[in-house]
Formats: C-alpha cells, structure tokens, sequence
C-alpha cells in the first residue's frame, strides 16, 4: 500500500510563520521525521525544539517525532565537492529509509525553510523512491525561505527594476560577483564578502537566525560594517549554539535613489 510522504516548509522558525496548508498536512500525518544532528553537533538541539514548539502550536491531536540519526558529511574541502555531497545524500536515504520502513503510516519530513532552496529533502525523497524498498507517495509543501524574511525585515524589494538576482553560496560568491551585480548569499560560514575586492562598492542587507526571537540584522556599505556583521554573527551562534544567515548584496552603482 503507498505511504503518504510528505516534505512540509516549516519557514524559518516562527511558528507564527507556518502556512495554513503547513499546518493542515501536520495535522493529516502520522508522525514527523526529523533529521537529527545533535550527536556530532549538540548545539543544534534547539533546532529540534523549535519544530517541537511548531507542531505544539499547530497540531491539534497528539503527535510524535521520530529522530534519524544524521550521517556525518566530510565538511574539509574535498577535490570532488559534488562527489562527497552526493555520497552524504545516500547514506541520508538510506537512514531516512530505515525509519521509514521501521514506523508504518503515513510521515511528514520537517524541513527548515522551503524544500526547493538549498535543502536536500526533495533529493533525498526522489532517492528515496528510487530505491524502491519502500511505497511512498511524495509531495511537496511549501515554506517560507530565509530570503524571503530577510527582505521583509529590511523592507527590500529583492530584485532591482528589471533586473536579475542570483542566489549563490559562498563557496561561489568571489566568482559570481564578478559579473553580478544583485546576489543572495547563502551557506557562508566564512563570511566570503569581506574577502571581496572592492567592498566600497557593494551594500549589503544581513541578517541571522531569521524568524528566532535573537535575530540579528544589519545593512549598510560593506566595508563600513563588515566587522559589525562579524561580531553579531558571533553573538547570534553563542545565542542560540548555531547560526544560520543569509545577506543580499548590491552594487552601489545599481542602488537607485528616490
């Protein structure tokens, strides 16, 4: 018989920010999977509770998570970058499977954000049924995205009139900002900007930990406050044992002036 699975966009953490059809495939589920990373990182313990306070805002009945152990990826900078994620990706199937196979009925996997933004839970599911060891039926749920919030906060419309955005990492910022102009910067626990040619030329909106209630924002020229950045991002990861942020940054020359 197949299974439902569904893969729900929590959003950023606020349970405040949780769509209506979020919570209606909660409350349609058997139980939550959640990937739990808490043996190599303790610190992100409190990710689970922030989805545990999720469901006790919005499931009505009763409701039970269950942890899959998260396979440890190689976080060093391997030759073979896609090789050694796509490796990670299959020992997560593999874990996600056997829970699947061990908790009968119907699951939902918790997912930080929106699955379609930089997030493995759709190719984890696709590997999933790829498989075939077990029957499941997968579908998407949308969520709200860290970009998304973080242009909320700086009241920043995202892309400039008729222009392009690119949404990078910052394994890839110092080649993309070569010919872009509007970047979305995600995944940079190094704060690649600072290491950016010309940072007088650039202006950049920040923000950490979006959507907790120790966020952390801040915007102005790139050089004039990169250190501050540094400092609240350290504050924001002593807050909370993990930091999560994403920034925009544009080219002066681009920002129009009312």
């Amino acid at each position: 018989m197949t299974r439902r699975l569904a893969l729900v966009g929590l959003g950023p953490g606020d349970p405040e920010l949780l769509t209506a059809q979020a919570a209606r495939v909660l409350n349609e589920v058997d139980y939550f999977l959640v990937a739990d990373k808490t043996a190599q990182h303790p610190g992100t313990a409190d990710l689970i509770a922030m989805r545990e306070a999720i469901c006790d805002r919005h499931v009505t009945g009763e409701w039970r998570i269950v942890h899959v152990p998260d396979p440890e990826r190689d976080r060093a900078d391997p030759a073979d970058y896609g090789a050694a994620v796509r490796d990670w990706h299959e020992a997560r199937a593999v874990a996600f499977e056997q829970a699947l196979q061990e908790h009968p009925g119907d699951a939902a996997i918790l997912v930080w954000g929106d699955p379609a933004l930089y997030d493995s839970a759709i190719r984890l599911a696709d590997r999933i049924v790829e498989r075939g060891n077990v029957d499941v039926a997968v579908e998407v749920v949308p969520g709200l995205s860290s970009v998304q919030l973080l242009a909320a906060r700086h009241g920043l419309v995202l892309n400039t009139i008729g222009g392009p955005i690119t949404i990078t990492t910052g394994r890839r910022l110092l080649d993309d900002a070569r010919t872009g102009d509007n970047l979305v910067v995600m995944l940079d626990g190094s704060l690649t900007c600072r290491r950016l040619s010309d940072p007088s030329a650039w202006r950049i909106w920040w923000g950490a930990n979006l959507g907790s209630p120790d966020e952390q924002l801040v915007a102005g020229q790139l050089d004039e406050v990169a250190d501050e950045i540094s400092t609240r991002r350290e504050e924001a990861r002593a807050a909370r044992g993990w930091v999560m942020d994403t920034y925009l940054l544009r080219r002066a020359s681009h920002i129009v002036v009312p």
